[in-house]
């Protein structure tokens, strides 16, 4: 689904530059953009749409003085066309979402993939991962998932593994309660639209907190409440939030929920990921109709 702005409305919003890039398919100056050198842990959004273009994990240093990628967020994130302006033949990427102009692709990149998403920063609005990233472990994880995925503000949710032991564990391994993993999800969101204290808030809201190692019909450590911090604002969040709802009353019994600082994040196998849109029937512990009322 386009966005479609009027000329009056994106050109109060944008910066000339902004303006040029997007809207005039222009090219700003090489080195002398905002995020050409940024090494930062964050997401890559369209400065239009707000919607998840790029991320830090597939950013590059390469000298072409733009920000490099060797691949966007997600493959319907982008379009991609040919291009003949300047008496060249290029392949352009545009958003999806918003048609913005963003840059060009080239296969002068980095293996195994060989692509260079050189994009202008002026198409972009980077939020570091302390804002635009949680990780959160609430018992299985396709209920989880698919509660978080239907939240306004959230970009993108991922399936997978944290707090273990074993280096790329495999669902069997997990599950056999010997690797120390929790199910995790990923949750990426804009700040601008959603908040990581209201992340926490729905988080609280979709499992019980006070079950130690067990959500619903699920037991083992594997299934631990967690909340993987990715900094020290994060945990001071978290715990800010856990004294204020045990102050508040809300549960009869005190709050085991795991605070810890996140670790390497293992996506899980492609068949979990929004495993209940490809099984409406499939197994859920999570009343996913409240992902639709207001937080309290």
């Amino acid at each position: 689904m386009s966005v479609h702005n009027n000329d009056d409305d994106l050109r109060s919003r944008l910066s000339p530059m902004q303006w040029h890039v997007t809207r005039e398919n222009g090219t700003e100056p090489p080195f002398a953009n905002e995020y050409w050198n940024t090494a930062e842990d964050g997401l890559y959004l369209d400065i239009i749409s707000g919607e998840l273009l790029f991320t830090s994990d597939d950013k590059f240093q390469s000298s072409c003085g733009w920000p490099s990628f060797t691949r966007p967020a997600r493959e319907s994130a982008v379009l991609e066309k040919t291009d003949y302006s300047h008496n060249m033949q290029r392949t352009e990427v545009r958003a999806s979402r918003s048609d913005s102009h963003l840059g060009h692709v080239f296969d002068d990149g980095p293996l195994p993939g060989g692509l260079r998403y050189c994009i202008n920063s002026a198409a972009l609005r980077f939020v570091p991962a302390s804002r635009s990233v949680a990780y959160l472990a609430a018992g299985c994880f396709w209920g989880t998932e698919a509660y978080f995925r239907a939240l306004a503000g959230v970009l993108d949710v991922t399936a997978g593994y944290m707090g273990g032991t074993v280096e790329a564990p495999t669902y069997e391994q997990v599950c056999s309660g010997t690797t120390g993993h929790a199910e995790t999800v990923r949750v990426r969101f804009d700040p601008e639209r959603i908040s990581y204290r209201d992340i926490l808030r729905h988080f609280f809201r979709m499992h019980d907190p006070t079950s130690l190692d067990r959500q619903g019909g699920d037991v083992g450590t594997q299934y631990r409440s967690a909340i993987f911090c990715v900094d020290d604002g994060q945990r001071e969040v978290s715990t800010n939030l856990v004294r204020e709802l045990e102050s508040a009353g809300r549960y009869a019994d005190p709050v085991v929920t795991e605070i810890a600082r996140s670790a390497v994040f293992y996506p899980a196998e492609g068949y979990h990921q929004r495993y209940l849109e490809q099984h409406p029937g499939g197994y859920c512990h999570v009343n996913l109709s409240l992902a639709n009322r207001p937080l309290d």
